[in-house]
């Protein structure tokens, strides 16, 4: 699958390689939404392999045209929304809503660029306003997958049960065996009963610094190739 990105600002990366395989083993169906979705990378593989009717949104005018070229040169159908997910007025009802959102913490140094700011920090999409709008966009039993920032787990638990989204899965990801993790994926599902279930790690590196065989096969699954230039006028046709 062929995706184009900017030259410069924020692209997609192994986060989002990993989020979709993590998602792809939930076999999704029906009516999906991507927030936040950059180039459509995660969404647009979604769409390749299960039968979904997908809808995107993503706050930067730039990135979603880049998602919807991406979907015209796939020959795939989208719904694509401009603007902050927290606002977004819908009486759409989604089974699936995926996203791998702003999640740096807004105390550290920040990126100048406007793009990857926006992209990158949490203050973009606050993760209490971003859970209860997504508890609002859900259907019944519907899932709230999504990664984020594991050093923030005691707030993700905390902002998803108050929101009656229940972490049915959570799996930490860790660069190496003896690194600490600092990516988290999890799957929620609203009015869910199930104890939640802390899942092996996925450890992307070994010893010698050469992809394991699990993150190895993520990427060979997701079989992307991306193409970097900027032509604005192109993808806003």
């Amino acid at each position: 699958m062929f995706l184009y990105q900017p030259s410069s600002g924020y692209c997609y990366n192994s986060d989002s390689i990993f989020l979709y395989d993590f998602i792809a083993s939930f076999s999704p169906k029906g009516k999906l939404l991507d927030v936040g979705c950059g180039v459509g990378v995660i969404s647009l593989l979604l769409s390749r392999d299960f039968p979904v009717q997908t809808s995107i949104i993503d706050k930067q005018e730039k990135m979603l045209a880049y998602a919807k070229h991406n979907y015209r040169i796939n020959a795939m159908e989208v719904n694509a929304h401009l603007g902050d997910f927290t606002l977004f007025q819908s009486d759409e009802r989604f089974d699936f809503i995926v996203s791998n959102p702003p999640f740096y913490d807004s105390n550290v140094t920040q990126s100048e660029d406007t793009f990857l700011n926006i992209a990158r920090y949490g203050h973009h999409l606050p993760i209490g306003p971003f859970i209860a709008k997504v508890k609002k966009m859900l259907k019944p039993r519907g899932w709230f997958i999504f990664c984020y920032d594991a050093k923030q787990i005691d707030l993700l638990l905390h902002h998803l049960k108050i929101n009656g989204i229940n972490p049915e899965k959570i799996r930490f990801v860790h660069s190496k065996i003896d690194r600490e993790s600092k990516l988290v994926m999890i799957a929620a599902r609203i009015g869910s009963k199930s104890m939640t279930k802390i899942m092996p790690p996925l450890v992307v590196f070994d010893e010698n610094s050469i992809y394991r065989n699990e993150a190895a096969e993520a990427f060979k699954k997701a079989g992307t190739h991306s193409i970097k230039g900027d032509f604005e006028s192109k993808v806003s046709q």
